[in-house]
């Protein structure tokens, strides 16, 4: 059973997202907040495996909300629930250290399929946040010459990494490159450790800043 807490200020969407939650066979929403003000204190007894984190939220926002989950409960997985026009805080939270960024207008379908894909090592990010991220990096940085060397990832590791940089998912990936997920798990963990980063995110963060990709 996947544990999973909801963070959002806005009571009606707790409910849907709680409601959504219980019609899962496989998943429980063991908690519903409206801000992080009480995040560890909330969790301490029964950390939930996968929170659903709001970046706007009076008090201890969504961001707090990230780095407070990434000290203290670094075991859980998060998933930002965003808008389109929110370039800053999506920057913000991708460095804090978030899993995922799923749209708020996505689907049902889209946010369980994300949850599922989180708990299972993937790192769920519509291509449409995937672009923006891009085109927030390509506004903030001046290329200059390739690092491709810089961490001595191999062909098929830069291969991959530009594929987690669009926002392809671990299945996608293994389809693009004719290899199984099992590998591209595999490569996957060896970016982490040749990186120095622990999720995603962080290596797509260091991958677009260092241009590797």
């Amino acid at each position: 059973m996947i544990k999973i807490a909801v963070f959002d200020d806005h009571k009606d969407r707790r409910e849907a997202l709680k409601l959504m939650i219980s019609l899962q066979h496989d998943m429980d929403c063991i908690g519903e907040y409206e801000d992080c003000s009480n995040l560890v204190v909330n969790m301490q007894n029964n950390p939930p495996d996968v929170v659903l984190m709001d970046i706007h939220m009076p008090g201890t926002d969504g961001i707090a909300g990230v780095k407070l989950l990434q000290q203290y409960f670094p075991d859980t997985y998060i998933i930002m629930q965003t808008v389109f026009e929110d370039d800053e805080n999506l920057f913000s939270s991708l460095l804090a250290g978030a899993h995922g960024y799923i749209l708020k207008k996505a689907p049902n379908e889209k946010l369980i399929a994300g949850i599922h894909e989180v708990v299972n090592g993937g790192a769920p990010m519509t291509p449409a946040i995937a672009r923006r991220v891009l085109e927030y990096f390509s506004k903030k940085n001046v290329k200059t010459k390739s690092n491709k060397d810089l961490y001595e990832l191999s062909k098929r590791e830069i291969d991959i990494l530009s594929c987690l940089v669009k926002g392809y998912s671990q299945k996608m990936i293994a389809s693009s490159l004719f290899i199984s997920p099992f590998t591209v798990n595999n490569h996957i963990k060896n970016i982490y450790q040749k990186m120095h980063v622990h999720s995603v995110s962080e290596a797509v963060a260091t991958a677009i800043q260092k241009n590797i990709v």
